[in-house]
């Protein structure tokens, strides 16, 4: 079971839930993914973390934004200094849209979006690192960057975050991208401009492990969930792209137990 204490700076360390059926969405991911849920926390605007075997994997909060934003998960980046961050966000292209805010002796958390339009969250930990567990099953496996400024993109989060990375793919078919920390991969970045919707910005997807991403896919439609790319075979996994009721998109891929 792969855990850790605390997230390297720039690696992935957290995801949430934004939506507007909090109810539903506490039974689709219990059912889906084994999670449990603790009680709202009021004196941060009812937001919870979801649990798997008592370990925080994700939280949750609903959208109150009318309409404006759509639901969604967001992904957060570890940093050692929000504002400081920020501000080399700000100076290569990107743009505050959460300044930064103290969350109780949790931590700090922002909000920016990317040159080429993507909002990724910031998260520097006080007394709550994030995610305890990952990449297993009922846990956040993997966490990627669909862009259509792939560029600019890998060269900001290089620059932002510190990254260091390695190329996957340079085909005009495939132009990919990974982080790597210690000789681990922990996020990746794909050219998405090739297949994007007109409309679609670009766009953080988080992966969730499954045991089978087969039987996955039939208990979402089950559950009033949706398939949005079927079932297939990479040289990563077999994996797949769903969405909840509320039609909030996500990605399922074979995690080992």
């Amino acid at each position: 079971m792969p855990t850790r204490d605390r997230a390297p700076a720039g690696a992935p360390c957290w995801v949430d839930l934004m939506t507007s059926d909090v109810d539903g969405a506490r039974a689709f991911y219990a059912q889906l993914l084994g999670w449990s849920a603790e009680a709202p926390n009021e004196e941060f605007g009812g937001y919870f973390s979801f649990l798997k075997d008592g370990v925080a994997v994700a939280g949750c909060m609903r959208n109150q934004s009318g309409g404006e934003v759509p639901d969604m998960w967001g992904i957060y980046l570890c940093s050692n200094d929000a504002d400081a961050t920020l501000a080399r966000a700000a100076e290569l292209g990107g743009q505050v849209v959460v300044p930064s805010m103290k969350v109780g002796e949790l931590g700090t958390m922002a909000v920016i979006l990317d040159p080429g339009g993507a909002a990724i969250g910031v998260w520097a930990p006080i007394g709550f690192h994030g995610f305890g567990v990952y990449d297993e099953p009922g846990t956040p496996k993997w966490f990627e960057l669909h862009t259509t400024a792939y560029d600019t993109a890998v060269s900001f989060y290089r620059r932002v975050f510190e990254w260091e990375t390695q190329v996957a793919g340079d085909s005009p078919e495939f132009r990919y991208t990974t982080a790597v920390h210690d000789g681990e991969n922990i996020a990746g970045v794909i050219d998405a401009s090739s297949y994007l919707p007109e409309g679609v910005p670009s766009h953080w997807v988080t992966y969730f492990g499954v045991p089978s991403v087969d039987d996955a896919v039939v208990k979402i439609a089950d559950l009033g969930g949706s398939v949005v790319m079927a079932a297939q075979d990479t040289p990563y996994g077999r994996l797949a792209a769903v969405a909840d009721p509320t039609g909030v998109q996500f990605r399922i891929l074979e995690a080992n137990a």
